[in-house]
């Protein structure tokens, strides 16, 4: 029998190094895709079993890539986390609008095109499609960023309705504040970082690997009857709802 086969959007770096970690050491071969080819390059050499599509998954004509890369073989996993924060560049409308349409192309259309494009191909029963949102779409602070995030909750239900009767599950991990990323950049500071640590109930920052965890378990058979949720993983800064 043939390798499961997973595929993670931005798996180069940070969360997305650490999932496609964890879904190798449980057995399967995983196809990473982002735009930056030297990061995804260093993790397929560093992890049996990977291999690199280098791509902008918010052009429609670029994601075909990936669908070539997988060719015939049935996708068990699908994760999509490709996304991040996008920075002001000006202070016109004009700027604010780019900003915002750039926002939705990075976490948002990256996410929708990935899927359409492999959606055929996932497995039929027991294929799983996760995507990665934030904490900001559920509290907010972050303009764009916590709309965009946003969005991919309400189309997560859209996802687990048409593609349940199939065997397909779709759900959102929503992380927390997750250190040793480059998510921040140069924004964060000790006082932002001591801030956030605060803010949870278990007095820690999360790590890749927490996230990592949470994906492993949506991709086994321990997580086949969860589908259609928002599954926070942020020590608790915000509950439940």
């Amino acid at each position: 029998m043939s390798a499961k086969l997973a595929v993670v959007s931005g798996g180069g770096t940070g969360i997305g190094a650490a999932i496609t970690r964890t879904l190798a050491q449980d057995g399967y071969e995983v196809i990473i895709a982002g735009r930056r080819a030297e990061p995804l390059a260093k993790v397929a050499a560093e992890i049996d079993g990977v291999t690199t599509v280098v791509a902008d998954l918010a052009d429609a004509a670029q994601v075909t890539r990936v669908a070539e890369a997988v060719a015939d073989r049935p996708v068990d996993v699908l994760v999509n986390n490709a996304g991040g924060f996008v920075t002001p560049n000006g202070d016109s409308l004009a700027d604010e609008a780019e900003m915002w349409r750039r926002a939705y192309d990075v976490n948002v259309l990256t996410a929708v095109l990935l899927t359409s494009a492999l959606e055929a191909s996932l497995r039929r029963p027991g294929g799983r499609v996760i995507l990665l949102s934030s904490i900001a779409a559920q509290r907010g602070g972050a303009g764009p960023y916590s709309a965009a995030k946003a969005a991919l909750h309400g189309w997560v239900f859209d996802l687990a309705a048409r593609l349940g009767p199939d065997g397909i599950t779709a759900n959102v991990i929503s992380p927390g504040y997750i250190a040793e990323t480059e998510f921040f950049g140069t924004r964060m500071t000790p006082e932002g970082h001591a801030h956030r640590v605060a803010q949870t109930l278990v007095g820690r920052a999360g790590v890749p690997d927490d996230i990592a965890a949470a994906v492993g378990w949506l991709a086994g058979a321990s997580g086949g009857y969860v589908t259609g949720q928002i599954i926070g993983v942020n020590g608790g800064s915000v509950l439940g709802r």
